[in-house]
């Protein structure tokens, strides 16, 4: 029997469209469950929205999300690819890995304890975050503008000389407060302030200056500045618990090999290693509902029946999006790159921000958002050695393209100080839109929400996961641990991330 007919046979249990990550952490949920599951893609890699590309598959790609507006099946718009005139130190285009959604984990993150229930953690390798900065601009035209270093720990705190005596007291008032503000009496304080911005909880409460308020939301990772004070709490809350879990001084790590697609690939591996069949490049042309599955014909022709159908919704378009400027650095950037204490391992990644109002020039306005910079060293495997990846993202707007490139080009002045003048020597511009859509089901049909804009991983994405699985187990999902596998045989185990 040839493969046409065995896919037109079978009635499969599940039929996932799309290997977006939820789409892949569905199908790792299931690879233990003996269900029937076709996994398909429109596109030819993995990944969909977090997807990770070679200079040539990023040209591919460009050349499909050009046009000014979102399509219904894409949430990516207006792309482009530059290069500065004679460029001069650009590798081979499988040297690199391009990320579309280069995301933070912190070390409290659900995904990460899914990923260790469920043993796929052994396939990946993640690198420590490092440090965060704000770019503080030139006070005179003689001087050059700087990247501060941001405390976030109490030794931090102490050790630092970029701030006052007097910051410093207001500072280590505050993260103690945070790490227990959920309790009584700190909730007093907080509550009647907790859904107005944090930046007026913090000058009103805690009598910060404008300079420390930009440290604090920073660490927030806020798109608009505006986080309000019961999310802004929670998230800075969070980085500060999850400092030391996994080493000590860093709260976050990031995959090497292109973040959030490198765990799509690997859950889709599980779910192939538990049964599932998977055709790339094969969508959904048309469908029919019945009472008890549904007909599907694939792009390729291929005519399949399901028992349920789970895939990813459209771009929603109901909410402001991002822009992002990838770039390819001529220089490794050590000094963004540096262990800050003993016993500390060598970050990969470097978070830096752009307050709203640091980015004046003649002739040009200021930014009312931030614009925050992952810097992605040669050891994310993204790049090969002696370079770095710059990861610009902002708010979209008409002008965000030139918004980034001037912030590009200020963030190099302000590392001229490196061995090696660096350079930019490649550009990636996208857009990508914003949705506040919802998991949504109907009859048969499971459909994702668009995927976060968010800069580090948001556990909101693990819930319509969870609920999928629920829909397929129905009642033989009752008393079985989520995400929890045992060993397969013949597979020891020496080498656990954490308890």
């Amino acid at each position: 029997m040839d493969f046409s007919s065995e896919l037109s046979d079978t009635l499969w249990d599940v039929v996932i469209c799309g290997t977006g990550l939820p789409q892949s952490l569905l199908a790792l949920s299931l690879s233990r469950s003996g269900k029937n599951i076709l996994h398909i893609d429109p596109n030819d890699y993995y990944g969909s929205a977090e997807a990770a590309f070679s200079l040539q598959e990023a040209d591919d790609w460009v050349a499909r999300h050009s046009t000014t507006a979102a399509s219904s099946t894409s949430v990516f718009k207006s792309a482009s690819i530059t290069k500065p005139e004679n460029v001069v130190g650009l590798s081979f285009p499988r040297a690199y890995t391009l990320a579309l959604a280069p995301q933070l984990i912190h070390a409290r993150s659900e995904l990460l304890s899914q990923l260790v229930s469920s043993r796929a953690y052994r396939q990946v390798e993640f690198l420590a975050v490092g440090s965060f900065f704000v770019f503080k601009p030139s006070s005179s035209p003689s001087l050059a503008p700087t990247l501060v270093r941001i405390p976030s720990t109490r030794e931090d705190v102490f050790s630092t000389t970029a701030i006052s005596a007097k910051a410093k007291r207001g500072l280590m008032k505050f993260l103690k407060f945070v790490v227990d503000y959920n309790s009584s009496p700190q909730t007093e304080s907080w509550h009647p302030y907790a859904d107005v911005p944090l930046v007026d909880f913090l000058r009103e409460h805690f009598k910060m200056d404008a300079e420390l308020q930009t440290y604090i939301i920073t660490l927030t990772l806020s798109l608009d500045g505006r986080i309000s004070t019961k999310d802004g709490l929670a998230t800075i809350h969070r980085h500060l618990s999850s400092m030391g879990m996994l080493g000590p001084n860093f709260a976050a790590v990031y995959p090497k090999w292109g973040g959030i697609s490198e765990i799509a690939q690997v859950s889709c591996r599980a779910g192939a290693v538990g049964g599932a069949v998977y055709m790339l490049g094969n969508g959904i042309k048309e469908m029919t509902v019945g009472e008890n599955e549904i007909s599907l014909e694939l792009t390729s022709g291929d005519k399949v029946r399901t028992r349920r159908l789970f895939r990813g919704e459209g771009t929603g378009g109901d909410e402001t999006g991002i822009g992002r400027l990838v770039a390819i650095i001529s220089s490794p950037l050590k000094s963004l790159f540096e262990p800050t204490i003993e016993g500390a391992p060598k970050p990969g990644v470097a978070v830096i921000a752009f307050p709203t109002g640091s980015l004046a020039s003649a002739g040009e306005a200021d930014i009312d958002c931030p614009i925050y910079v992952l810097a992605h060293s040669s050891d994310t495997g993204e790049c090969p050695i002696g370079q770095s990846v710059l990861y610009l993202t902002t708010l979209s707007s008409s002008d965000s393209k030139n918004t980034l490139h001037r912030a590009l080009e200020s963030m190099l002045i302000a590392l001229d100080g490196e061995q090696q003048r660096p350079e930019s020597l490649y550009h990636l511009y996208y857009e990508q839109a914003g949705s506040s859509m919802r998991s949504q089901q109907e009859d048969l049909i499971f459909g994702f929400p668009p995927p976060s804009l968010s800069l580090s991983f948001d556990d909101a994405t693990l819930g319509p996961v969870r609920e999928a699985w629920n829909v397929v187990m129905g009642e033989a999902g009752v008393g079985t641990d989520y995400m929890a596998f045992p060993d397969r045989e013949g597979y020891v185990d020496d080498d656990e991330m954490y308890d």
